[in-house]
């Protein structure tokens, strides 16, 4: 049974930093491309970043580049997703996921739709 769950969200002022985990099991990291969603009150979940299972590939919606920084660590089955200089407008419930393996899928997905694990979701609150 594949479980993720994530940690590190949290409360901080505009232009601060956190970092976000997300600890995999039931699964082979070395197996599974990663990504990160959130979801602000009333609006729809959207893409934040997506990393390969090799980490070598990486994809970012155009608000959160040169911010955020999604990476891995296969030996410890953990994705993470470090944020900086953050909004008001990232403020949400962050989620990461994990898509089924498909043969030829180099890049990570963006499209939530392609995701069939999901953890919890942890709670990020950017204050002005």
């Amino acid at each position: 049974q594949v479980q993720l769950a994530e940690s590190g969200g949290g409360v901080v002022q505009a232009g601060g930093s956190l970092r976000l985990s997300c600890v995999a099991s039931g699964l082979t990291p070395s197996s599974y491309h990663m990504g990160w969603f959130r979801q602000a009150p009333g609006k729809e979940r959207e893409f934040v970043a997506a990393i390969s299972v090799s980490g070598i590939n990486t994809a970012y919606q155009d608000s959160v580049k040169g911010r955020f920084t999604i990476s891995r660590d296969n030996t410890k089955s953990t994705a993470y997703l470090q944020m900086t200089n953050l909004k008001p407008a990232d403020t949400a419930v962050y989620y990461c996921a994990a898509p089924k393996p498909r043969s030829g899928m180099v890049m990570p997905p963006t499209e939530s739709g392609e995701y069939a694990y999901w953890g919890q979701g942890t709670q990020v609150t950017v204050s002005s």
